[in-house]
């Protein structure tokens, strides 16, 4: 289940309905496997990838696509939301913004999240420089890149499960991400939560309809919709980040061309990403303390059949209304 070659993962991401984090939810099996899906390239400089993932609503489990976002300040690193089974129950951890990259269940989305850290770039200063060895760029428009393939040959889950637990990834917080926690945490932007919302809403997105495997034929793209993330929080993240204008992120769709030539401008290696630790310290007293719309508690689902969950059954989960408790630790 291990390996220690990354060369060809596009896999993407997991999580909830609407609003990164739902209430009140009872679910009685485990989120699909995650598909396979390439990465579009980075359409403007200081965005950051945030992979794929499961989210549940009212008609089950849905895809959520990836897609690349400005910040919402420079120098923050996003982690990956991610489900957990612990205690007979699968909770749902939201994503979040911190000048580190916290833990995220070992889960492998692959293009630089491959269960630790973020391997997909760097923040010098107030320039992110992206590394093209594991991660695509339109080079066009891009230029602050760095060829890093070091993380090629680190010990990584290879499997396709996307929960942390039993028959899941068996993986626990390193000391870095331990450390992570004490940050100050940012909620995901109004364009990520707008991603969720629009995906909720596409029957092809469903896996009752797709059985774990999206039609992304079938699917329109995100960038053609509404662009409802020009509003207040997503207003000049990226002039600030990149110096560029705050267009439309590219989604997950897949695209048969190979991933763009890097530009080699530095090619010193990346220690594995935790972030711009000085240029983000002094920032995050004042940075974004609102949670967004919905948010709450982990959302948490029971087994009802068999000894432990299985991660290859598709079928759509009991919903319930009922009060959360607190969020389990993550298993080991």
């Amino acid at each position: 289940m291990r390996s220690l070659i990354l060369a060809g993962f596009l896999f993407v991401a997991l999580p909830l309905a609407p609003s990164f984090a739902q209430e009140g939810v009872s679910i009685d099996i485990a989120p699909p496997v995650l598909p396979v899906v390439e990465q579009p390239p980075c359409p403007a400089e200081g965005y950051i990838w945030t992979p794929g993932y499961w989210a549940y609503g009212v008609e089950g489990y849905y895809w959520v696509l990836g897609v690349w976002v400005p910040p919402p300040q420079v120098g923050l690193l996003w982690t990956p939301p991610w489900w957990g089974f612990n205690n007979n129950v699968y909770v749902f951890h939201e994503g979040s913004w911190g000048p580190t990259v916290g833990f995220y269940g070992g889960i492998n989305y692959g293009h630089g999240y491959f269960g630790h850290g973020y391997w997909g770039g760097r923040w010098e200063g107030n320039v992110f420089r992206y590394n093209t060895a594991v991660t695509r760029v339109n080079t066009d428009v891009v230029h602050d890149t760095i060829v890093d393939e070091s993380v090629r040959n680190k010990e990584v889950n290879t499997s396709r499960v996307s929960f942390n637990g039993p028959d899941g990834v068996k993986a626990e917080p390193n000391a870095e991400e331990k450390a992570a926690e004490e940050h100050r945490k940012t909620p995901p932007t109004s364009e990520q939560l707008a991603q969720q919302e629009t995906a909720s809403k596409d029957p092809n997105l469903h896996a009752s309809v797709n059985h774990g495997q999206p039609n992304y034929d079938a699917i329109t793209p995100f960038k053609n919709r509404e662009e409802p993330w020009k509003g207040e929080q997503g207003r000049g993240t990226a002039a600030e980040a990149g110096k560029t204008a705050n267009k439309p992120g590219d989604v997950s769709e897949p695209r048969p061309q190979e991933a763009g030539k890097a530009e080699e401008q530095k090619n010193k290696p990346a220690a594995e990403n935790q972030g711009n630790r000085g240029n983000v310290e002094g920032k995050q007293d004042k940075a974004r303390s609102a949670k967004a719309a919905g948010q709450g508690s982990p959302a948490r689902a029971r087994k009802t059949g068999g000894s432990r969950p299985r991660a290859t059954k598709q079928k759509q989960g009991k919903k319930k209304s009922a009060k959360p408790k607190p969020s389990p630790s993550p298993a080991s």
